[in-house]
């Protein structure tokens, strides 16, 4: 029992001081972010069980920003404006939306394809229970993907933005009609360590930034009438929808890519003349627009029409454009994979 009283107070000493670190240097913890996404895409076919290692990677990236970006929300006391049980369903449905395509190439690893489509099955019902428990019980609006919108680092002008800006202030003279920022000439550095390069931008405009990312983040979302409700409700059962079709009529059938189809265009119709208040709102709206691109990617259009032409288009462009090539040809090479991945296709 000592024992383990020891390692829970190491662990609490030690996330104390990650909490620390990432609060004072949130841009090397983007950098730490950054560099594990990198290395899952270097990962990717290099070995047997490469592609299920890859996509670990991947997931421990994502929910390393959904970590690092609680803790940075605490220290600038700027915490999402939903309710506790409300942070929770949402910060739930983040990580599953994290963690899908792991958990369905694992269990297709594990339990063959009986099982990967029991996963799959159930990631779907969890997902629209607590989308739906969000929208008609909490009002929370439409939906966004991932539930909890990463922060804006730079927007955010973390601590050691701010620290520096109040000394910056201190040491300026604001000219009082035009606003300008001007250094006072005895707190200049010496010539021979002064960069002659563009100035930073005003610790002033980084302040207006902030605060606009603030109200952003802290406003609630727009309501929804009855048209609106409804249509978000039919977008968030589509997937349950689509695969009820997939078992009823199988996997070559059209009838499952055109019923989606449909209720996706259903669901943007009645959404088109809403008025969304908040930038994130029409954010979404643009994201669920341009995804309607992926029916082009989607069996059975795919493997009828599109997969001969954009695997020609694609062969093209790295035959005859320099440089193309260094994307195109592992696209061409992990397109097959990609398609076949249900969460990437259709999630």
């Amino acid at each position: 029992m000592d024992h383990l009283k020891e390692y829970v107070d190491r662990a609490g000493r030690v996330y104390e001081r990650y909490r620390d670190y990432v609060r004072r240097n949130p841009s090397s913890a983007a950098q730490l972010e950054s560099t594990v996404r990198t290395l899952s895409y270097l990962l990717a076919g290099r070995f047997a069980d490469s592609h299920e290692l890859s996509e670990l990677v991947y997931s421990a990236s994502n929910l390393l920003v959904l970590f690092n970006d609680s803790i940075l929300r605490k220290g600038l006391r700027c915490s999402l404006p939903e309710s506790l049980s409300q942070q929770k369903l949402l910060t739930w449905l983040s990580v599953l939306e994290y963690v899908e395509v792991f958990l369905e190439v694992g269990a297709c690893r594990l339990w063959g394809e009986a099982g990967r489509w029991v996963v799959i099955t159930l990631i779907h019902i969890i997902k629209a229970v607590f989308r739906l428990v969000l929208l008609l019980w909490y009002r929370r609006g439409i939906q966004t993907s991932p539930p909890i919108v990463p922060l804006d680092r730079e927007a955010q002008c973390v601590s050691e933005e701010q620290a520096a800006g109040q000394e910056d202030e201190e040491d300026c003279f604001v000219g009082q009609r035009s606003g300008r920022v001007v250094r006072v000439l005895g707190q200049g550095s010496s010539l021979q360590a002064r960069l002659w390069g563009a100035a930073p931008p005003p610790q002033r405009s980084r302040r207006r930034r902030r605060r606009s990312a603030e109200e952003e983040m802290n406003v609630k979302p727009t309501p929804l009438g009855l048209q609106e409700t409804l249509a978000e409700s039919v977008y968030i059962s589509r997937p349950l929808v689509h695969l009820l079709c997939l078992g009823l009529c199988g996997k070559q059938s059209w009838k499952p890519w055109l019923v989606s189809g449909v209720l996706e265009l259903s669901s943007l119709a009645m959404l088109s003349d809403t008025r969304f208040e908040r930038r994130w709102e029409r954010a979404e709206m643009k994201r669920r627009t341009f995804l309607l691109l992926y029916y082009l990617l989607r069996s059975p259009f795919y493997d009828t029409y599109s997969q001969e032409k954009i695997l020609l288009l694609l062969r093209i462009l790295s035959d005859n454009i320099p440089g193309i090539g260094l994307v195109a040809r592992p696209l061409m090479e992990y397109l097959p994979t990609w398609q076949k991945i249900y969460f990437y296709s259709w999630g």
